[in-house]
């Protein structure tokens, strides 16, 4: 048996291909949806990928299963579990079989046994690997997707906060504790391959290792550990993370058939012709580091720098009816481009080399502040006020006195709730968030305002003041 798995660390999502050598054939499981990586290494090892499944209707990126599909004419396994809300609806021009709990398949002499894992969605399944044609009886691994994570389980409020679906948090939780049973009771030694690593908004604190067995996380999983259904509910629901705002997109776009990807090359255009494209239907975004960005930048620019947390808070500021346009280093243009469509923003156009950005005078330019300069001069200053952009269990653990709390990503929704007249100083954990809050605010016209350099860390290591939620 041939074993890999494939880790995208702008998502923190894993995929996996199994391939029966004895045979040729190979599966995907969970595929994103740049599919190259499975094709070159399917052709590098001399696999036929014949089949590809999901564990479940995906929330935070879309599904390369459909393009593999087309590409490789696969087989598609899918859940037939959850209910009419959650079936797939393009099958109809793709091979597919629909699974419920207690079926099994073969790709060559690889056996999976089909669980039904309700808990971070009803249609949730989980496939028990055996490798028969190795001369196995017993199983050696599980493929969870956002079922059991290392260290943590998938999060059940997904569906009620991102998606509308009233009532669904707290079901979803019970759910979970009776998924869980059907995982305790597997062999210790079944090795476990989840959906997701550390940096996943799809659960609350998973794990940095990528791998891991049943039996350690009976020993070391709270989740797993936890007996008592009512505490476990409560564990599971409190302190989760505010789901990105993207999600419910990425769930209508899984469930009625992502769009096939097409291979163009953005059009790169002068800072002359930038001003063709500042109009309500575009989103200009400079993807430069924050230091870049307050140094100097164009007027009416989106500041989401390049890095692991790119995709996330892409999805929650990026409109997807709205063309693109990027400020990139001309060699990170591809990349960009890929990350954003693996959420499902296909409609970027155009760049603008950040260089050339970079050498234009009478940019627009915001300041960074020391926690003294906040403390001294900006929090007495009546004209002022604090925005704290942290999330809502960051902000109870302690915050600024008579400082305001938005999200940041809910902040292009929330500019009404900055005070009439006010000029906002923002600030978050670090500077990172409170960076990105400042472009928006610039861009909607709060001029004058003040980003927290260093953000609320800062702040308590020079011991000033802090106020805690009870």
């Amino acid at each position: 048996m041939y074993f890999k798995y494939f880790f995208d660390e702008n998502l923190a999502q894993m995929s996996y291909m199994v391939g029966c050598q004895k045979t040729g054939e190979a599966l995907v499981v969970d595929p994103a949806r740049d599919i190259t990586p499975y094709l070159e290494t399917a052709e590098a090892e001399g696999f036929n990928i014949t089949a590809t499944t999901e564990t479940h209707i995906h929330a935070d990126f879309v599904s390369g299963a459909r393009e593999l599909s087309k590409r490789t004419n696969a087989k598609l396994y899918l859940s037939n579990e959850g209910g009419g809300d959650w079936k797939y609806q393009y099958l109809d021009d793709v091979d597919h079989e629909l699974l419920n709990d207690g079926d099994k398949f073969y790709i060559g002499k690889v056996r999976f046994d089909v669980m039904h894992t309700p808990g971070h969605t009803p249609e949730s399944i989980s496939f028990l690997l055996t490798d028969e044609g190795g001369g196995s009886e017993v199983p050696m691994g599980i493929f969870t997707g956002d079922f059991v994570f290392v260290g943590d389980v998938g999060r059940p409020d997904l569906l009620e906060k991102a998606a509308g679906e009233e009532g669904t948090s707290e079901k979803g939780a019970h759910q979970m504790f009776e998924s869980l049973k059907k995982f305790k009771e597997l062999p210790e030694y079944v090795q476990l391959w989840p959906g997701h690593g550390a940096g996943s908004a799809c659960g609350k604190s998973l794990g940095a290792v990528p791998l891991s067995t049943v039996g350690y996380e009976k020993l070391n999983n709270w989740a797993v550990k936890e007996d008592i259904e009512d505490e476990f509910v409560k564990s599971l629901l409190d302190g989760q993370p505010e789901p990105p705002k993207y999600f419910a997109m990425m769930k209508k776009i899984n469930k009625e058939g992502p769009d096939f990807l097409e291979d163009k090359d953005l059009e790169q255009i002068s800072i002359d012709k930038l001003d063709s494209y500042k109009n309500d239907d575009t989103i200009i975004l400079d993807t430069r580091p924050k230091q870049e960005f307050a140094k100097g930048h164009i007027e009416g620019t989106i500041n989401i720098p390049f890095n692991k947390s790119f995709a996330n808070w892409a999805g929650w500021m990026m409109d997807y009816d709205k063309d693109i346009v990027l400020i990139a280093d001309e060699e990170n243009t591809y990349d960009i481009n890929l990350t954003l469509q693996s959420i499902g923003l296909d409609r970027a156009v155009a760049y603008v080399k950040a260089e050339d950005v970079s050498k234009q005078s009478n940019l627009e330019t915001y300041e960074n502040i020391s926690p003294k300069e906040l403390r001294d001069k900006y929090q007495k200053d009546d004209d002022y006020v604090t925005i704290d952009v942290r999330e809502e269990s960051e902000w109870n653990e302690g915050h600024l006195e008579d400082a305001e709390h938005i999200f940041v990503g809910t902040l292009p929704d929330n500019l009404d709730k900055i005070p009439e007249g006010k000029t906002p100083v923002v600030h978050c954990l670090s500077g990172a968030r409170s960076a990105i809050a400042t472009s928006v605010l610039q861009k909607n016209g709060f001029k004058g305002v003040k980003n927290l350099e260093g953000g609320y860390d800062a702040w308590v290591k020079e011991d000033l003041p802090v106020v805690k939620e009870k």
